[in-house]
């Protein structure tokens, strides 16, 4: 007995049905939303420092908002880009263009939608230089460093870090509409981080990195070499984090925080330079993101501590 004509295409439809409520896993997935939290933390950070109390609301809210939209577009972006060399790279395969859970058209326009309302939010609810800042930010690191210079050359990450280090200059001018003195060292901060932090990751990765034919460091200068500039600019790192203190942008509960941090990263990028321990470069890396966050949460507690403690007098 033949089946009804419509039997196909009700299957079809109720398939489409149960994986509809999935699609927005997929959509977040383009915003690598891990990346996405730090970078917005970052924001607030600039944000929350550039103010002697509580910044306006508007800047607090709209302006996090609209750089967090932002970075969710250039994440979006570079899954675009990179679709073909992720398809290659274990870590990224599982990404929803490799996959087939979306496809480019749907990723360009998600992005396009993100990309519209950050400039909108920021250009008309929050000020035009966060907005130009924020724009520039995104095709330094969705056009020039995906495009470019991450096949360009092994200084890809030193020199495409400035967008990634970007975020609390713009929350800072989210506030002050100025590129501040201040704000500049928070970019100082990220800009130094970035090296040490994607090289360790590189050299976990070196063997896909080379399958995809992307010159990072490890590839092009080899293992050794990466690992004792993970050390050079660990070590640069720690200079750059004494400036917030010795500028009195900061005072001792950062310093104290900054001190236990930077002895605890340079002791993982010198023992990553002496042993060759397989699953050291990962933890190197991961121990980098956390000794971020805590370096700015150091920044905020000792902008907010001194007033807390002489309320309770």
């Amino acid at each position: 007995m033949r089946p009804p004509r419509h039997s196909i295409p009700l299957a079809s439809a109720a398939r489409l049905g149960r994986e509809a409520p999935l699609a927005w896993r997929h959509y977040l997935a383009l915003t690598k939303p891990r990346v996405v939290a730090l970078i917005v933390f970052t924001a607030v950070v600039g944000t929350l420092l550039a103010s002697p109390g509580l910044p306006p609301i508007r800047a607090l809210v709209w302006g996090n908002l609209g750089i967090a939209l932002a970075a969710a577009c250039a994440a979006a972006l570079n899954h675009v880009l990179d679709r073909r060399i992720d398809a290659q790279m274990s870590r990224t395969r599982g990404r929803p263009l490799p996959r087939g859970q979306l496809t480019e058209r749907q990723a360009l326009s998600f992005a396009a939608v993100l990309g519209f309302l950050s400039m909108a939010i920021l250009g008309l609810l929050v000020n035009p230089l966060t907005a130009a800042l924020t724009f520039v930010s995104l095709i330094g690191y969705a056009v020039i460093y995906t495009v470019w210079l991450k096949r360009a050359t092994s200084q890809n990450i030193v020199i495409g870090g400035a967008a990634g280090a970007a975020p609390p200059v713009l929350g800072w001018t989210a506030v002050t509409g100025s590129v501040d003195a201040n704000a500049l060292l928070l970019f100082l901060i990220i800009f130094a981080w970035t090296p040490p932090h994607f090289w360790a990751l590189a050299i976990a990765r070196r063997d896909e990195y080379a399958q995809a034919g992307i010159p990072m460091l490890p590839v092009t200068h080899g293992e050794d070499y990466t690992r004792l500039h993970v050390l050079l600019y660990t070590i640069l790192l720690v200079a750059v984090t004494a400036l917030p203190f010795l500028t009195g942008m900061s005072g001792l509960i950062y310093l104290a925080a900054a001190l236990v941090l930077n002895a605890m990263f340079l002791y993982y990028a010198l023992i990553l330079k002496i042993t060759a321990h397989r699953d050291l470069p990962m933890r190197v890396f991961r121990f980098s993101v956390t000794y971020l966050m805590w370096l700015f949460a150091a920044l905020l507690a000792d902008h907010y501590l001194p007033t807390t403690q002489s309320l309770l007098r």
